[in-house]
């Protein structure tokens, strides 16, 4: 016990931690400042020392794996809010830099994502059943972050849908215009362009699973003929587009293939085209990513600093014509989600185990804490290969009701 009391002695100084260990002693760390108090219990040895090497790691394995509980009305939210307000002492900690410089020299070769691994990576969450995701997603699957008028009022739904409308809007289409998606989900944001603006869409996806849910959606919707969803890589896309536009993409694209993501746009588009990309992001230098969610989640993926993008665009010479900021968007909507995910968590575990349960609790809690307290947000940029291509003024894409003249 005598390395992990040595971390969690130094860098819990808001809230609590009492901890039983495996030997049945006690220990209580923190409790200067506000913040909750947590009581955990181990009941594994080895614990003591992988808990002090790697905690977001192996606290989210134990509580999988049931070696981590918790004591009087505790649970994985508690234990994780009081790490999310002590992120910082934690990450200033000398064993936790060591920690940061190891997963830095292997960053790249975890997000390579050449042609193949990259689907691998992607079949790996989003081919888990549907049933799943229609525990807690949307009636229109959107698993991206939604734009929230009134973050009290709004329904997940009515958040979804307006934003489908705002990046709808982003493009600014007029009937038979084409347009590549690069990454379309199960398809709502192909369905909703052709409906609302009659645009042609061609929808690329690496997804077997969302690709036959896409194109039965889109035969219900009346747009079939407008649509088109394809298994394919986006670096094999081949043809010109009027628009160019992905939601929730670019963070499985891995940051040695930046240049390569941003060159494809600028290859697809027309004359006169531009593209607009949607992509969690922070505002914090460039990182890595989380152990737990590269081991479970999201293998490959990686969330980019702003300077990582640019640096990209600045490559390729891409134009960044517009740059929106959504920072409190995410953590509402994955408030909505992990609140659906444990309201039907029985429906999961039925699906899947009991295991897998606590893997999803542990990571919808993590990443919704990430976009409160931490450095995570999501940007939307315009981009295009010519500097007029987006009009001159960015009124364009938020029309408002102007009052008539007298």
């Amino acid at each position: 016990m005598r390395l992990l009391s040595g971390l969690l002695t130094s860098f819990i100084r808001n809230g609590s931690l009492i901890l039983t260990d495996a030997g049945g002693n006690k220990h209580t760390f923190g409790g200067a400042g506000p913040g909750p108090t947590v009581h955990v219990r181990l009941h594994d040895p080895a614990l003591h020392t992988k808990l002090a090497i790697n905690p977001e790691l192996y606290a989210g394995e134990a509580y999988m794996d049931g070696t981590l509980t918790f004591e009087e009305g505790s649970g994985v939210g508690d234990l994780l809010s009081l790490f999310s307000v002590n992120r910082t002492g934690l990450g200033t900690h000398a064993s936790q830099k060591v920690l940061r410089r190891l997963l830095r020299s292997f960053k790249r070769w975890q997000q390579a994502n050449p042609i193949g691994r990259s689907a691998s990576n992607a079949r790996h969450h989003y081919d888990l059943s549907t049933d799943l995701y229609r525990l807690f997603l949307d009636e229109g699957l959107n698993y991206s972050c939604a734009f929230f008028e009134n973050p009290e009022a709004d329904t997940l739904e009515q958040a979804q849908q307006a934003k489908l409308s705002r990046i709808t809007a982003k493009l600014a289409l007029s009937p038979d215009m084409t347009v590549a998606e690069i990454g379309s989900g199960w398809g709502s944001l192909a369905i909703h362009i052709a409906r609302s603006t009659g645009a042609r869409v061609t929808a690329i996806n690496v997804s077997p699973e969302q690709i036959k849910i896409a194109r039965t959606r889109a035969e219900a919707a009346g747009v079939a003929d407008r649509v088109t969803f394809k298994e394919c890589d986006y670096r094999n896309l081949e043809g010109t587009f009027d628009r160019v536009v992905s939601v929730g993409m670019m963070e499985h694209v891995g940051v040695t293939q930046f240049d390569t993501y941003f060159r494809k746009i600028g290859d697809l588009l027309a004359p006169g085209g531009y593209g607009v990309i949607h992509c969690i992001g922070r505002m914090s230098p460039p990182g890595t990513t989380s152990p737990f969610i590269q081991k479970y989640i999201f293998p490959g993926g990686y969330v980019p600093a702003l300077s990582e993008v640019f640096a990209a665009t600045e490559r390729t010479g891409m134009w960044v014509a517009d740059m929106e900021v959504l920072r409190l968007h995410y953590a509402y909507t994955i408030r909505h989600w992990r609140e659906r995910f444990m309201a039907r968590r029985e429906e999961a575990a039925a699906l899947y185990d009991e295991r897998f349960c606590r893997m999803w609790e542990f990571y919808l809690t993590a990443v919704e804490l990430g976009f409160q307290h931490g450095s995570n947000m999501v940007f939307q940029i315009a981009v295009s290969r010519s500097r007029d291509a987006v009009p001159l003024s960015r009124d364009f894409m938020f029309p408002m009701a102007r009052p008539s003249s007298a």
